[in-house]
């Protein structure tokens, strides 16, 4: 059972991000502040969670969290910032975003930039520890995955509706036939070997 937050005597804040070893579409984060006795047996790191129960949760979060924000960087800001700086600036959006300001900040991952004055702390695969961290994945991941399955309907030949702009087999081989289109991101050097030939 996850431990709904890190402390109890400031307000607190969960985020993470989803999206930021994909090859194609923005990198998304989520900032989620629970109720304190916020409990749900299905809840957890969204890798770990089924489509079907992400849906589910994220009406749950939605509805019955204290704030809740989803934000993200786009290909040119990853592309001119690189994806880690994309990731925190993605974050420091979703907490600006919040209609309630956190007094701390609980952040999935080992690095953070800090925002503003508020304190964080890390905590490594903190989306399978913390229910606000895992919240924020849930929303983060199901924001992004909503958001790739409408550029799919404009770009098919990437099959995104599936792979979500992750590098799978198909996807790759999907950019050898087709090269890179507007919604890659360039700096991850995933150009095509053989369009390099000509």
């Amino acid at each position: 059972m996850l431990e709904t937050v890190y402390q109890t005597e400031l307000s607190e804040a969960g985020c993470d991000e989803a999206g930021r070893g994909c090859y194609a579409g923005p990198v998304f984060a989520a900032a989620v502040i629970l109720p304190k006795d916020f409990h749900h047996p299905k809840l957890n790191d969204s890798k770990q969670v089924k489509e079907a129960d992400r849906d589910e949760l994220r009406r749950i979060i939605e509805k019955e969290a204290i704030a809740f924000a989803v934000a993200n960087c786009s290909v040119e800001e990853i592309d001119e910032i690189n994806i880690l700086k994309a990731s925190f600036k993605a974050m420091h959006k979703a907490i600006d975003a919040l209609k309630l300001q956190p007094d701390f900040l609980l952040i999935d991952g080992n690095r953070f930039t800090k925002y503003k004055t508020i304190p964080h702390q890390c905590i490594v695969k903190g989306d399978g520890k913390y229910a606000n961290i895992a919240a924020a994945s849930i929303l983060a991941k199901t924001h992004r995955d909503e958001y790739m399955k409408k550029l799919h309907n404009d770009f098919p030949m990437y099959n995104w509706q599936k792979n979500k702009g992750y590098g799978t087999a198909e996807h790759r081989a999907a950019i050898d036939i087709h090269g890179l289109c507007i919604h890659h991101r360039k700096s991850f050097n995933i150009a095509s070997k053989q369009l390099a030939l000509f």
